[in-house]
């Protein structure tokens, strides 16, 4: 019998946090509270060249690069389908050119990848 009642009272407790869960109103259906625009140094093409020394991709060249991205931080991973590399190199206040050197040479294949992104000024 003693039993019987714990586990009732077990039961009704479980109860009463359930509805009270239910009562929990939400004052907005939204994620975000803001959105923020991101500012471009370049929407202009770029140049990208991939330096090879033998079958493999050790660095890549990127020019035409505006005097506005001057400062920034240029990015490259390349993705051969099978492993992938990155470096990072400073965009020259003038903008222009800039080589980056992969951390890892990797081989060429016939479906390759280069990523570029900016970071800055």
């Amino acid at each position: 019998m003693w039993r019987r009642a714990v586990g009732l009272l077990l039961l009704s407790a479980a109860g009463a946090v359930i509805g009270m869960a239910a009562s929990v109103t939400f004052t907005t259906d939204k994620i975000g509270a803001s959105t923020v625009t991101v500012p471009r140094c370049t929407a202009a093409s770029l140049t990208v060249l991939q330096n090879l020394t033998a079958t493999t991709i050790t660095s890549v060249t990127v020019g035409a690069i505006p005097s506005a991205c001057g400062g920034a931080t240029l990015q490259v991973t390349v993705n051969n389908g099978t492993t992938n590399s990155s470096g990072s190199a400073a965009v020259p206040a003038g903008g222009g050119s800039v080589t980056v050197t992969l951390a890892v040479a990797q081989a060429v294949s016939a479906t390759e990848e280069t990523d570029l992104v900016l970071v800055g000024p």
